[in-house]
């Protein structure tokens, strides 16, 4: 497994990022609850497959529901071995107002804490500010917090996930992160405006949202009437790419890669077999400026629209 740098971090990752949110709590397409989810012996034994085949980088949350504790169990004796990421709870008001300075840094400060303890360790290599809004990246004590927090040792980077292109930038230009994952995938390919501004700047990517929780994949058949354009699209990528004998997640994968601003790619892993098929996509063979220009040419015409959380909302995602 290639390593690349995080930024100016001084850190090094993997091309792949191994996602913890499905090995925590119900998620993606078809994962209603606990009874879909791998159990808790083999979501380890898939963190230490990870590892022995190259992956270091280990993805994760306090809103992840188990994904912290199940880390913190798998690594506990091999934490000089891995890296780190996780993301503090939200500290939003219920009615959306923010608390005072000293709410949230308590707030964020005993999230960091209940982390470290789930984790099993006594720092974290990045701490990631949870969907980063306009709002939350322009208010200052938020990053001070941060900030002070990297200062005093508990954590080796900060960061932040952003879901618009208008958060990610507002992020690389506030100079306040270090590391900012963000969605990227064939479909949504907007982000890619930004990648170079953020490498100018010395900021770690890292894309999420690669296979948009299962569409790039086979089970971006027979969905809901209302994604009807949505399938219909996504069958191009099949055609296009079977010509290359890549599968859709491969194929998928290998776009993102191809960026060389891009720090590592996030594939949320719950089955041995995505494990394998991200090991083999990352074999450094990516996309050459030709078939580039034609992935490209195959994003969505309607990014606006693929929204996957007011999808499931509606009922549309099964």
């Amino acid at each position: 497994m290639i390593k690349r740098s995080l930024g100016k971090t001084g850190i090094q990752v993997s091309e792949i990022a191994f996602g913890g949110v499905e090995i925590g709590m119900p998620y993606g397409i078809g994962i209603k609850n606990n009874a879909d989810m791998v159990s808790q012996s083999e979501a380890v034994y898939l963190l230490h497959a990870a590892l022995e085949n190259g992956i270091n980088f280990f993805d994760t949350a306090r809103l992840y529901g188990n994904s912290e504790a199940i880390i913190g169990k798998a690594f506990k004796d091999k934490r000089d071995e891995i890296i780190l990421c996780t993301k503090c709870s939200h500290f939003r008001n219920d009615d959306g107002s923010f608390p005072g300075y000293e709410t949230i840094k308590t707030i964020i400060e005993n999230s960091l804490k209940e982390s470290l303890e789930a984790l099993q360790t006594d720092y974290v290599d990045v701490f990631m500010l949870h969907q980063g809004d306009i709002q939350i990246l322009e208010n200052n004590d938020v990053a001070k917090i941060f900030t002070d927090l990297k200062e005093s040792g508990i954590i080796r980077a900060t960061g932040v996930s952003t879901y618009t292109p208008g958060e990610t930038e507002m992020a690389i230009n506030s100079g306040n992160w270090d590391v900012i994952q963000l969605p990227y995938n064939l479909m949504d390919q907007r982000q890619a405006a930004l990648f170079s501004l953020a490498s100018e700047k010395g900021i770690g990517i890292v894309v999420r949202s690669v296979l948009m929780k299962g569409l790039l994949s086979s089970r971006g058949k027979n969905l809901h009437p209302a994604l009807k354009n949505v399938e219909d699209h996504l069958s191009k990528y099949n055609q296009v790419f079977s010509s290359t004998c890549e599968d859709l997640p491969a194929a998928s994968t290998k776009f993102a890669l191809s960026f060389k601003e891009v720090s590592s790619v996030l594939v949320g892993i719950d089955k041995m077999e995505y494990l394998q098929k991200s090991l083999e996509a990352a074999d450094g063979n990516y996309f050459n400026e030709t078939t580039l220009q034609l992935s490209r040419q195959l994003a969505y015409p309607d990014p606006a629209f693929l929204n996957l959380h007011e999808w499931n909302v509606k009922g549309w995602l099964i």
